[in-house]
């Protein structure tokens, strides 16, 4: 029946605007909730695609929120450059998104050259549960161990291309093991460098920006862009949740770092990651 298609993409859509920017994996979780809601009419190859793409509603909550901040070009006189075509530019921005697209590389050639075989390989309950665990405990063990220190990089105009290189490194082990969470790799990967809460958490979003876009056009172009009426409106309807719920949850995320740190995401990987342990290898 494709009304209750459309009612299980709402639910994945809330799923992933939820779980796409607080660090406990998106990837995650909606492998496991298809473990217990699976679409009926749909191809097969459709979930490989709708998991990714529905992403792409997460992608347009950032650009609505930040476009002031993420826009590179401004009319003549509000730019850094006095003459000439740079002065339609803001070189900050530009500078932003160079060291954007540096952090980029590393998860964009494992992408491309390994998407089939990481899919084949590492897109199993296990996975998932050991990365939950892994970097729940690793949030704890960052938190703890910059508990009274300072941070070095406070602003996004201080992190410095090598810098971005390092986030970028750590955001492989996020293509690599699903359940490691991208947002929670970057996030931690910024933290041992000493990044602020605030600036790893914005450079996360940024950076999501390219890679969730270059994911989801590489799946589309995978699934060969032969929709259904029934694979389009689900599709559709997730993307649309999916955006809005995560306007929500980057608001709520900004505001609650403010006054918190990220134990509380660490703890709960952990837990999740020990039922799924139990569901799937005692009950299955």
């Amino acid at each position: 029946m494709e009304i209750l298609d459309i009612l299980k993409s709402i639910l994945f859509g809330i799923v992933e605007g939820i779980t796409e920017w607080l660090p406990i994996s998106s990837t995650g979780h909606l492998i496991l909730l298809r473990e217990f809601v699976e679409f009926e009419n749909v191809s097969d190859g459709f979930w490989d695609m709708f998991e990714v793409v529905i992403q792409f509603g997460a992608i347009l909550a950032v650009v609505l929120l930040f476009w002031n901040r993420i826009w590179p070009f401004c009319t003549k006189g509000h730019g850094y450059a006095k003459s000439g075509p740079l002065a339609y530019v803001k070189m900050d921005t530009m500078t932003l998104w160079f060291k954007i697209l540096v952090a980029c590389v590393p998860a964009a050639v494992i992408g491309v050259l390994f998407d089939d075989v990481l899919d084949a390989v590492f897109y199993k309950w296990y996975v998932v549960a050991g990365a939950l665990i892994v970097f729940g405990v690793a949030f704890i063990i960052v938190e703890n161990w910059n508990k009274g220190k300072k941070p070095v990089v406070t602003r996004l105009e201080q992190l410095t291309y090598k810098a971005a290189l390092i986030i970028g490194i750590f955001q492989v082990i996020a293509a690599v093991f699903p359940g490691t969470s991208r947002s929670g790799a970057t996030i931690v990967g910024a933290l041992l460098i000493g990044i602020s809460r605030k600036t790893a958490a914005e450079f996360t979003f940024f950076l999501a920006i390219p890679v969730m876009f270059g994911a989801s056009l590489l799946k589309l172009v995978k699934f060969g862009f032969d929709f259904t009426g029934a694979e389009m409106a689900v599709l559709g309807v997730g993307v649309v949740v999916s955006f809005a719920v995560s306007v929500a949850v980057i608001r709520f995320l900004l505001d609650y770092i403010r006054k918190h740190d990220f134990k509380v995401f660490g703890w709960y990987r952990i837990v999740l990651g020990v039922l799924v342990l139990i569901y799937f290898g005692l009950v299955r």
